[in-house]
C-alpha cells in the first residue's frame, strides 16, 4: 500500500545519523484525528452520493452526457469511500485483516481515487466544450460517447491501481508501544512509483481544469446573462476547493519521499515529525473531496435541488399523480443539472 495513503508512518522511531526519532505523539494524533474525521466524511459521502444516484434514477435521463458523468463520479466516490473505514481502523489497531483483503482494499481504494480525479477532469472538459465551443462535434450529447469515455476512464483507473493489488503486502511495523501488521507496498521502489503516479495525475488534472475554467470564465464574463455572477462564483469555488484540497497534499507526499531518502533539509527528526503532522492534516482535507463532489456537481444545480425537494415532499406528503406529473414537467423545463 502506498505509504502516503494508508499511513505507513505508524513508525515512531527512525535513525537519523544515530539519532533516535521518537514519533509516538504523531501516531497518537493520527489514531484519534483520522478515525473521527473519516467517520464524518464516510457519513456525508454515503448520504450525498447515494442521494445523487437515487435522484438520477428517479428523475433524470441517463442518456445525457452530463448525467452519465455525474453518475460515474458518484460511483467512483462511493468506491473511494469504501476504503476509508479500513484506514480508520488501521490508525487505531494496525491492519487486522488478511493479506488478500489488504490487496483487494488497496486496489478498490485506488481505483476510486484515480477514477474520481479522471471524471472530475472529463466533466470539466465537457463543460468547457459546452460553453466555449457549443457547436463543436465533441460537445454533442451522444450516449455512445459517454459510454465509451466512461469505460476508457475506468480502464485507466484500474490500470493505475493495479500495482497496489500486485505489490501490497503485510509487513511488521512499530505501532504505538508495540509492533503491528501494516498493509503497504513491499518495496520502497513501488512506494516512490505510487507517489509519483499520484503527483502526475494531479498535475495533469489541475492543468486541464485550470485551462478550461479560465476559458469558461472569459466566455461567461462577456455575456449579459442574469446568472453570470452565480456561474462565476460556482467556477471559482470548484477550482478553489480542488486547489486547496489537493495541492498541499501532493506537495507533502512528495516531500515525505525526500525525507525517506534523508535528503536535506528533511534529513532530521524535527523536519520528519513536522511533515508527518502536515501529512495527516492535508490528507484529511484532500480525502474529503468524496463528500464535497455531490455538493458542487449536483446539489448546487437548480434542477437537482428541485428534484431533491420533490423527492422529500413525496416521502413526507403523499402527492396525487397529477401533482407529481406537474412537478416533473417543471423540473424538465429547467434544463441540465448544472
Amino acid at each position: 500500500m502506498n505509504n502516503s495513503l494508508n499511513s505507513s508512518k505508524y513508525e515512531y522511531e527512525y535513525d537519523y545519523e544515530d539519532e533516535v526519532c521518537e514519533k509516538e505523539d504523531v501516531v497518537k494524533f493520527g489514531s484519534i484525528a483520522v478515525p473521527v474525521f473519516f467517520s464524518i466524511v464516510i457519513a456525508l459521502s454515503l448520504t450525498g452520493n447515494i442521494l445523487v444516484l437515487v435522484i438520477l434514477a428517479l428523475y433524470e435521463n441517463l442518456k445525457s452526457l452530463t448525467n452519465i458523468f455525474i453518475l460515474n463520479l458518484a460511483i467512483s466516490d462511493l468506491i473511494f469511500t469504501t476504503g476509508l473505514p479500513f484506514w480508520a481502523i488501521y490508525h487505531i489497531w494496525g491492519w487486522l485483516f488478511s493479506e488478500t483483503l489488504c490487496q483487494i482494499v488497496t486496489f478498490v481504494f485506488f481505483t476510486g481515487f484515480y477514477s474520481s480525479i479522471l471524471f472530475l477532469t472529463i466533466m470539466t472538459i465537457y463543460r468547457y466544450l459546452a460553453v466555449v465551443h457549443p457547436l463543436s462535434d465533441l460537445s454533442t450529447q451522444r450516449l455512445s460517447i459517454g459510454v465509451f469515455v466512461s469505460v476508457l476512464l475506468w480502464m485507466i483507473s484500474i490500470g493505475a491501481a493495479m500495482p497496489s493489488l500486485l505489490y501490497s503486502s503485510l509487513v511488521s511495523i512499530p505501532h504505538k508501544d508495540k509492533h503491528s501488521l501494516g498493509c503497504e507496498y513491499k518495496a520502497t521502489l513501488w512506494k516512490s512509483i505510487g507517489i509519483s503516479q499520484q503527483n502526475i495525475f494531479f498535475l495533469v488534472a489541475f492543468a486541464v481544469m485550470a485551462f478550461c475554467y479560465i476559458q469558461i470564465l472569459r466566455r461567461i464574463t462577456k455575456t449579459r446573462s442574469h446568472t453570470k455572477n452565480r456561474a462565476v462564483k460556482l467556477v471559482f469555488c470548484i477550482v478553489a476547493v480542488f486547489f486547496i484540497g489537493w495541492v498541499p497534499y501532493n506537495v507533502v507526499i512528495f516531500l515525505r519521499i525526500l525525507a525517506d531518502h534523508l535528503i536535506a533539509p528533511f534529513d532530521n527528526c524535527t523536519a520528519s515529525i513536522q511533515l508527518d503532522y502536515a501529512f495527516y492534516v492535508c490528507r484529511l482535507i484532500a480525502f474529503s473531496h468524496c463528500c464535497l463532489n455531490p455538493v458542487f456537481y449536483a446539489f448546487v444545480g437548480v434542477k437537482f435541488r428541485s428534484h431533491l425537494k420533490s423527492m422529500l415532499h413525496r416521502m413526507l406528503i403523499r402527492q396525487t399523480p397529477a401533482k407529481e406529473q406537474h412537478v416533473r414537467m417543471q423540473n424538465v423545463s429547467r434544463g441540465s443539472m448544472y
